[in-house]
């Protein structure tokens, strides 16, 4: 099974990042990550209570903007922050999405 893309940290332009972030469903994953630490679509599709396809869309929007990456065990893909990558390029971003208060996003 292939490795799905994910760009380099150094090429995500800030705006890419924000672009991503746009969507609240998007900013819930990002807060699951930071919780669970990895998981695979199912866990958020549960957990959000959305289709796995809409769950797969919103995480390839958040792996191509640089917040995500993926690795593959058997045949599934799990999930996870690339926190220090994203730390070091865009400081305090990762804070800032997960201290926010649920009503709020």
């Amino acid at each position: 099974m292939k490795l799905p893309y994910q760009p380099p940290i150094e090429t995500i332009p800030f705006t890419k990042v924000l672009h991503a972030l746009s969507e609240p469903n998007r900013i819930k994953i990002i807060r699951c990550l930071d919780e669970s630490i990895e998981n695979n679509c199912t866990a958020y599709s549960l957990k959000l209570m959305l289709p796995k396809s809409t769950v797969s869309h919103h995480i390839k929007v958040l792996r191509e903007a640089g917040l995500i990456k993926a690795r593959i065990e058997g045949k599934e893909h799990i999930y996870s922050l690339r926190r220090d990558e994203v730390d070091e390029k865009f400081p305090g971003l990762l804070k800032a999405v997960t201290v926010v208060k649920e009503e709020d996003i």
